[in-house]
């Protein structure tokens, strides 16, 4: 059974394909941008670690096109040997819910998703994410696409 969860457990064991390193960088990467503000969480499969991702609260003061009150998901990735299984759209299915849960305080979560990703964009898309039709120009991997999911319905 897929679990998300505040990082509890070290995940230094997680792996990132090379292909997908400029989108999301290495666990080290990851790891050094989560602080106060931007909080680590964790996927775990039947207890074993299978991934990661980060709830960036100061989100909209980084990004412009953010609305106050919203949140950023940051950094997500499946490790590289679990990838396949529909891990990621289990993860996204379930989000919505644990953030009103562990958040529920704020209205909307953003993300980008490189333009050149499709099956990103699409599992997004079929997990509760709408495309505001806007780009973001910023990426260090090229354009991405501005998307966007209401918490409270």
């Amino acid at each position: 059974m897929v679990k998300l969860t505040p990082l509890l457990e070290d995940v230094a064991k997680l792996s990132v394909a090379e292909q997908q390193l400029p989108y999301v960088g290495t666990i080290d990467e990851v790891l050094i941008n989560a602080d106060e503000n931007t909080h680590p969480h964790i996927v775990l499969n039947d207890e074993q670690v299978i991934g990661i991702f980060l709830i960036d609260m100061l989100y909209p003061q980084s990004y412009e096109f953010a609305e106050s009150g919203s949140l950023g998901f940051r950094a997500f990735l499946i490790d590289q040997r679990q990838q396949g299984q529909g891990y990621g759209g289990k993860v996204m299915s379930q989000l919505r819910d644990y953030l009103v849960q562990h958040y529920p305080s704020h209205h909307s979560i953003y993300l980008t998703v490189n333009c050149k990703n499709a099956t990103a964009y699409q599992c997004y898309v079929k997990n509760g994410f709408h495309d505001t039709k806007e780009c973001y120009l910023g990426g260090a991997a090229g354009p991405q696409h501005i998307m966007l999911m209401k918490l409270h319905t």
